[in-house]
């Protein structure tokens, strides 16, 4: 006789994004965005970008957003970046969560990127990833 599998409840994009937004406040997570980028990426519906304090603060965040996305009824795929917690990416599905310490945050400026006017091709434009600096060689 074959086993019944599992069957979980999965929530829709907004009510993801809702607990994401309500977790953040929670965790006093500071300059708080969310961006519409539906029918700009198929990776997801939105990204959410926030800014913790430090590090333990940028992964004390990510803990709780990874626990109250899922007694929501989300699902986590993966939490990447929590070992340094400079920049933790918390993939829920529908909803892409970037939470960074203030100096990373500003450095790569993500909001800038993906609230780009559409370039000519209809796709949003992007911005050019950083180049990494190099040290001149001692004389």
């Amino acid at each position: 006789m074959p086993q019944k599998a599992a069957v979980r409840r999965q929530i829709a994009a907004d009510d993801v994004l809702k607990a994401i937004l309500e977790s953040l406040d929670d965790s006093k997570a500071e300059d708080i965005v969310s961006i519409d980028i539906a029918g700009k990426s198929a990776l997801a519906d939105f990204m959410v970008v926030a800014t913790g304090r430090s590090q333990r603060h940028v992964g004390a965040i990510a803990d709780h957003l990874d626990r109250d996305i899922v007694a929501a009824g989300g699902r986590v795929g993966s939490i990447e970046g929590m070992p340094h917690c400079d920049w933790v990416l918390i993939d829920a599905g529908d909803v892409i969560v970037h939470v960074f310490r203030p100096e990373v945050r500003s450095f790569y400026n993500l909001e800038k990127m993906w609230s780009a006017e559409a370039g000519e091709s209809g796709r949003p434009a992007l911005m050019k990833a950083p180049q990494p600096v190099r040290e001149a060689p001692e004389a």
